[in-house]
């Protein structure tokens, strides 16, 4: 974990070395400043040497500027490095973080990534700023003052050491506490983020069904919570405060009644009692300081932890040693295909929930319980340039079942062929710009309508664009808006309609021009006749593209070459509409609830003979 951060620093480790020698210089200087003051007392005021005076004079307020500058410049350099490093950070895991797959996402909360991306970097990036200077600061300012202690006068530095041990004891119960208080408070800002961006991203169903009071209630949860360790942290922390000054004006008062019988004895001067007051107060501010560092790593030592594990996470896909650089064609062929997701191992809160829903879910197939099988020995074969209709039952795996063809997830058992090949041998990039898919979580990106769709291809010209939109049937609707392919597409793409938002995604899927098609439910907010020209058009106009057609109405695949039937991650048919009404229940099922009832099959299906 620290070589992982340390690695972060890059380009500013000069920053991060000068820092503290910065600091080191600025220490000097300040310890160096009481021990001047006694010469001026004892020499230049009692003695009654002007000329004296005037000489510690000069070289105390030259030692002040130089403190004052060698902190000015560390201040810099410090807040330079401390920025950097926190930039490396954030770059360094938002690349990694693109290189994850589906299953490594479902891994880390999108609450759990933002919170790592903002609020334990800012963490980090504070705890290295002090880091650069307070803990060279502190140790360095209290072996110094010591040091000076023991050169004026060894008897009266007993005093410091038994307050260090005193104020060190009290620090450490105190501090140990705390330290595990900070280490759930993450977890917080978690569960923190995670309501705020629900909320944030479903206003509209929020706002819909007036339950603004209802989110309001459970962001106030989640917000009290974290206020409630906040504030059982810092209440612990301000004990360091009592406890220090209770030190302090105990070494004072010892100080002082010793120091005077010293004096009045003549073993000790006036000047020099009035530097060790000074050094009592540096030697336990170090100390304070000291406490803090503790508490502030403690502290990031959570976020270092959870930023590390992102940096460092393996992407559980990744290409092979030598990749297949080519997809020969859009056939497509499943082996015995079995595939789990890997539920979290615990929820956020920590307890044991989310286990035992997985258990439930997990229980019916047996094996760990921390998996929840979606697909069993599933196995066909479709040949290039085929369409293929996948239709089953909300949870049946047709989602699954497609994700599987690009390596968006691998499979747990069993293999994918695309062009003859098992997708584990082909260059990712390859693969998945040879298979374009369009997920049901249709998602647009704020720029231009022309903008979004050369995510697709970046170099497309206005017309392939266009030519994608019409097939998509979006053209027409784009032109009619009122910059046409340069209107601007707000945030999340809440300025078109569900439909429109759809056919923009299969144009933009098909401007990469894939040797497979993959269609997951990407048409069900089009009406029927849009998604029945639809379907004309990549019949006539896209004969030699593999194509597979998620969908929930039979209209939407029954003039396919071949219908997959599926239910409960098994697949129960493969033909056509005729051979399926034929022989697969299932299927004539669904055909007879939606022909004949116009019903939801899900629905139909759960409620038996209701």
């Amino acid at each position: 974990m620290l070589s992982t951060l340390i690695k972060q620093i890059g380009e500013y480790k000069k920053a991060s070395i000068a820092t503290p020698l910065l600091t080191a210089l600025e220490v000097v200087m300040d310890v160096l400043i009481p021990y001047v003051t006694a010469l001026l007392i004892d020499r230049g005021i009692m003695a009654g040497d002007m000329q004296a005076v005037y000489l510690y004079g000069l070289l105390m307020v030259g030692m002040a500027l130089l403190s004052l500058l060698f902190g000015i410049l560390a201040g810099r350099v410090s807040a330079y490095a401390s920025t950097g490093f926190a930039a490396n950070l954030r770059r360094a895991m938002y690349r990694n973080i693109q290189t994850f797959s589906f299953q490594d996402i479902d891994k880390y909360s999108t609450s759990g990534l933002v919170t790592r991306m903002t609020t334990d970097v800012n963490s980090l990036q504070n705890a290295f700023q002090q880091i650069l200077r307070i803990t060279v600061r502190a140790p360095f300012r209290l072996f110094l003052s010591i040091v000076m202690c023991l050169v004026i006068d060894p008897r009266l530095s007993l005093i410091f050491i038994i307050a260090m041990v005193i104020l060190g004891v009290s620090l450490y119960m105190i501090i140990s506490r705390v330290a595990r208080l900070f280490q759930q408070v993450y977890v917080k800002y978690d569960e923190l983020n995670q309501s705020v961006q629900e909320n944030v991203t479903g206003i509209r169903v929020v706002k819909a069904f007036v339950r603004e009071e209802y989110e309001t209630k459970k962001f106030s949860k989640a917000a009290d919570a974290l206020y409630k360790l906040y504030t059982k942290a810092e209440s612990l922390m301000a004990l360091n405060h009592p406890v220090m000054n209770m030190v302090v004006y105990g070494c004072i008062i010892a100080l002082s009644w010793w120091g005077a019988h010293f004096i009045v004895g003549g073993t000790l001067t006036t000047g020099e009692l009035t530097s060790l007051f000074t050094y009592v107060m540096s030697i336990l501010q170090a100390l304070m300081m000291l406490s803090m560092i503790f508490v502030m790593l403690t502290q990031s030592a959570a976020s270092a932890k959870r930023v590390s594990e992102i940096i460092e996470q393996q992407p559980s896909i990744e290409n092979p040693a030598e990749p297949v650089m080519e997809v020969k064609d859009g056939s497509v062929e499943f082996r015995e295909v079995r595939f789990d997701y890997q539920a979290p191992l615990s929820s956020p809160e920590g307890d044991t929930n989310v286990l035992k829903s997985n258990e439930a879910l997990s229980g019916a197939v047996g094996g760990n319980s921390h998996r929840r099988s979606a697909l069993f020995n599933v196995s066909f074969s479709i040949s290039s340039g085929q369409t293929i209709g996948v239709i089953g039952g909300t949870g049946s795996g047709k989602s699954t079942l497609v994700n599987l063809i690009s390596r968006l997830y691998d499979t747990s058992k069993g293999e994918v062929l695309v062009g003859g090949r098992n997708v584990k041998d082909y260059d990712l990039t390859t693969l998945r710009n040879a298979v374009s898919v369009v997920l049901q979580q249709n998602t647009l990106f704020s720029g231009s309508v022309i903008d979004n769709l050369r995510w697709g291809k970046p170099d497309a010209t206005v017309e392939e664009c266009r030519e994608a939109c019409r097939m998509a049937q979006a053209d027409d609707f784009i032109m009619e808006m009122p910059q046409q392919y340069d209107t601007v597409i707000a945030q999340g793409g809440t300025n078109v309609s569900g439909g429109q938002k759809q056919r923009l995604c299969i144009a933009r899927a098909l401007l990469k021009q894939p040797k497979i098609l993959v269609l997951d439910d990407s048409t069900s907010a089009c009406d029927t006749r849009t998604d029945a020209r639809i379907q004309q058009a990549f019949r006539e106009q896209l004969p030699s593209m593999t194509k597979l057609i998620i969908a929930q109405r039979i209209s939407s695949v029954e003039k396919c070459d071949k219908i997959l039937v599926m239910d409960n991650g098994v697949v129960t048919g493969f033909g056509t509409h005729d051979e399926l009404l034929a022989t697969n229940a299932l299927y004539k099922e669904i055909y007879d609830i939606q022909t004949q009832d116009a019903g939801d099959f899900d629905a139909k299906k759960k409620g038996g003979a209701a």
